[in-house]
């Protein structure tokens, strides 16, 4: 019986210590095998569509129909909040959040408590590193209420992983790289520079001062910019190569191609900008930052994000239709391709991650869609906001009851509003409510304007839900104004010539989503998905903590 009983005991033990190797190594296993560098790629201003009405132009070894044909693509993919523009993109794409939690509800808003005009990334508080432009680099990333997934990728990796942010626009760079940044590094037009600020560091690393003297801008103007494509693609694809609704950026009078850029060489270095050699030299930078960082070298993640600002200069100036912009495209994709080219050679293939996106989309030009008889037209903020005053002014004498008027958001000047309260007669029942009611009888008159909400009481107006949820994610009392104008499809705030953004409709909310790399699967997916499910899809894949105020989905599809 004792024989039998030790048997049984050591047959238990052995057994037991089996599992316990069995569960061991299954542990080993299945731990995240997590890429050695995240690259997460921003093209400003780029419409879903470019994906596939530019196929054509597109190079086999290019970096579209690389992430195209290999990784995955998200086709749905909507902004869920207004206005629809870089700041505010940005911060949600990183954040996972809308306007309403992480507070960039705009690239400009009128603060209600300190009562002035703010950038998104403005603080006075920090001075420029890189250059004597005082001005440029009087930026951080304080306006931005929670934590980015770059944040979070610090706080997971004990603060070893490097975080790297690179743009034309200072908030391009800034607010992806987060509030925990290595450095985020910006062009100062007026210098030439990459620059970056005080909060992050008291001077620029050897990289990017070694990157600064070079002076690459004047060896891009040296080649000027002439087609990159056969003329038959543009006329194929594109309006007339010159408009008068085209803006004259490069001279007085021309519109089209060629463009001499060689006179810029040491004269004027914001023309880069409006260029696809400004996609060129964010390349170049990348490159030296994954060097001189030596980015995807350690034992931890790193991140490195990039904003490629051209194309939103390009479409701002020429539109979306326009031979300009086609060869930006013709040409980003040979720039995207020649930076996957260098991962693999340097961090190697499979061993990072890549997603791309767009901070936002954009509008055709006005008059090439009123050419093609469908509806647009051309209303200024500014104007809105003069006429209003005009009403107030002709009424009852008063010219400032409206403050500002800013991505067709009204701000009203509520200090003036209490003090005409003391006044008897007509003057003193001038209260809020009869200021937003007259407003709003004045505006919806107009042909232009569908609606006209009231965001303090925005859930008792008759919209449909997705402009409702749309306004909602947008709100916070300091930095909203108190009516927001619908405007009717097509219309804008930008001027006489050129295009702008920010509006509902999907031509500046369709946006393109792609990932490839590490961790991904091969694919395509129409289910619908919001730019606030890319932070914590990138928390799923690198197994940390979404930010604070995420509240997007994970996209299970993406994933291996």
């Amino acid at each position: 019986m004792k024989k039998i009983m030790l048997l049984y005991v050591l047959s238990f033990l052995t057994a037991f210590a089996f599992a316990q190797n069995n569960n061991s190594t299954a542990s080993k296993n299945t731990s995240p095998d997590q890429p050695k560098l995240v690259i997460g790629i921003v093209v400003d201003q780029m419409r879903w569509d470019y994906l596939y009405r530019f196929q054509d132009a597109y190079q086999p070894t290019g970096g579209f129909k690389r992430l195209l044909g290999e990784g995955f693509t998200c086709d749905n993919t909507f902004i869920n909040y207004l206005p629809s523009v870089t700041g505010a993109g940005h911060a949600c794409i990183y954040t996972g959040s809308v306007p309403a939690i992480h507070g960039i509800n705009g690239n400009n808003w009128w603060d209600n408590n300190l009562k002035k005009m703010m950038y998104c990334v403005q603080d006075d508080s920090v001075k420029t590193v890189g250059s004597n432009t005082q001005d440029a680099g009087k930026m951080s990333p304080k306006n931005l209420y929670v934590t980015t997934i770059t944040d979070e990728l610090r706080i997971a990796s004990n603060f070893q992983s490097k975080v790297i942010g690179l743009s034309i626009k200072d908030r391009g760079s800034i607010l992806p790289a987060g509030h925990a940044a290595n450095g985020a590094y910006w062009y100062d037009a007026q210098s030439g520079n990459f620059i970056t600020s005080t909060y992050y560091m008291k001077a620029l690393p050897e990289w990017v001062r070694a990157l600064n003297t070079r002076k690459l801008v004047d060896s891009f103007y040296a080649k000027n910019w002439d087609l990159s494509l056969s003329k038959n693609l543009y006329t194929s694809l594109c309006d007339a190569d010159e408009n008068s609704y085209e803006s004259k950026i490069f001279d007085t009078v021309h519109t089209g191609f060629p463009y001499q850029l060689a006179l810029f060489t040491g004269k004027d270095y914001s023309k880069i900008a409006y260029t696809p050699y400004g996609n060129d030299l964010l390349v170049e930078a990348a490159k030296k930052a994954i060097e001189g960082e030596q980015l995807g070298n350690h034992t931890v993640t790193d991140f490195l994000a990039i904003s490629f600002s051209s194309p939103d200069y390009i479409g701002h100036a020429f539109g979306p239709n326009s031979w300009e912009m086609l060869d930006n495209y013709s040409r980003l994709d040979v720039s995207l391709g020649n930076l996957l080219d260098y991962l693999d050679n340097t961090v190697g293939k499979n061993k990072y991650t890549v997603f791309l996106t767009a901070d936002h989309a954009g509008a055709h030009i006005p008059e090439y869609l009123q050419k093609n008889k469908l509806p647009a037209g051309r209303w200024e903020d500014k104007d809105i906001k003069n006429e209003l005053n005009g009403i107030f002014e002709k009424e009852y004498s008063i010219s400032d009851l409206v403050t500002a008027v800013n991505d067709y958001a009204v701000y009203l000047n509520h200090d003036e509003i209490e003090y005409v309260k003391q006044f008897a007669g007509p003057l003193g029942k001038l209260d809020e409510e009869k200021i937003k009611n007259m407003i709003t009888s004045y505006l919806i008159k107009k042909e232009m304007v569908l609606q006209v909400v009231d965001l303090k009481n925005l859930n008792r107006n008759p919209l449909p839900q997705k402009i409702r949820d749309m306004l909602n994610n947008s709100y916070t009392p300091v930095r909203s104004g108190d009516l927001e104008i619908i405007m009717k499809s097509g219309v804008m705030s930008s001027g006489k010539t050129g295009m702008t953004h920010g509006a509902w409709y999907n031509y500046d909310t369709h946006i393109p989503l792609l990932w490839y790399g590490a961790g991904i699967n091969q694919g395509h997916s129409f289910i619908n998905t919001d730019m606030a499910d890319i932070a914590p899809t990138l928390a799923a894949l690198l197994h940390i903590q979404m930010p604070s105020g995420a509240v997007g989905k994970v996209i299970t599809e993406v994933l291996k």
